[in-house]
């Protein structure tokens, strides 16, 4: 897969994809990342990327004509149409059938806004899918691009050393994760329930999916009502 990103902190990623698994995924050849500072694309000697907007108020904007350069090089370059992705508070709840879709996409473009985001033209012209992370405002677009990249790329095949692991994270079956417990079996005189240690496996599964339910119905209920509606 290959990922693209346009940012005005292209130094934000450095560490993102040197660590863990994003790392893991290009010495395996299944990623490559390319991240284009947006400030390259300006054409004033200051660089400047930002402007006031219309109508007035509070807060900038990227200006269209620095995006519009950096997806129309990137686009000359293409083998074929990647897929846009913008992350914004506007845009659709990003979920793990979103981070699915991501996974199975060659090519990625990710544009980070910042400020009070970036000049619709370019949304229109060019974005494809638009997500947001959680209800709450961040400083840039940087951010949350790390969160869907991990959840995407984690998912690509041969990236994980267990695939079954993936296939039993929360969100798979509707629901949230049962919690996990490993060695020691006592630790500050805290012990593992008894039930995961007994080698009695088709009591550990059901010990499991009761736990799972539990913690589903008490912290996300949301989850129960929409798988049940």
């Amino acid at each position: 897969m290959k990922v693209e990103v346009i940012t005005l902190f292209p130094g934000f990623f450095e560490g993102v994809f040197g660590q863990s698994i994003l790392r893991r995924a290009q010495e395996a050849g299944a990623l490559e990342p390319c991240i284009h500072d947006l400030r390259e694309f300006t054409t004033d000697r200051h660089g400047q990327a930002d402007d006031y907007r219309y109508g007035g108020g509070p807060g900038m904007l990227l200006r269209p004509e620095p995006l519009f350069g950096a997806f129309e090089r990137i686009l000359s370059k293409a083998e074929s149409r990647p897929l846009v992705i913008y992350p914004t508070p506007q845009g659709e709840p990003f979920t793990q059938a979103a981070a699915d879709e991501l996974a199975r996409q060659r090519h990625l473009v990710f544009l980070c806004g910042h400020y009070k985001g970036v000049d619709q033209r370019v949304v229109e012209r060019w974005v494809d899918r638009e997500y947001s992370i959680g209800d709450y405002v961040l400083t840039g677009g940087e951010t949350a691009v790390a969160v869907m990249v991990d959840a995407a790329v984690r998912l690509i095949p041969g990236v994980l050393g267990d695939a079954d692991s993936a296939r039993s994270d929360s969100f798979r079956s509707g629901g949230l994760d049962g919690p996990h417990y490993t060695r020691p079996d006592v630790t500050r005189g805290l012990r593992v329930p008894g039930v995961l240690v007994s080698g009695h496996h088709r009591n550990i599964e059901r010990w499991r999916r009761a736990t799972a339910r539990y913690l589903t119905r008490r912290r996300r209920p949301d989850l129960i009502d929409n798988k049940s509606g």
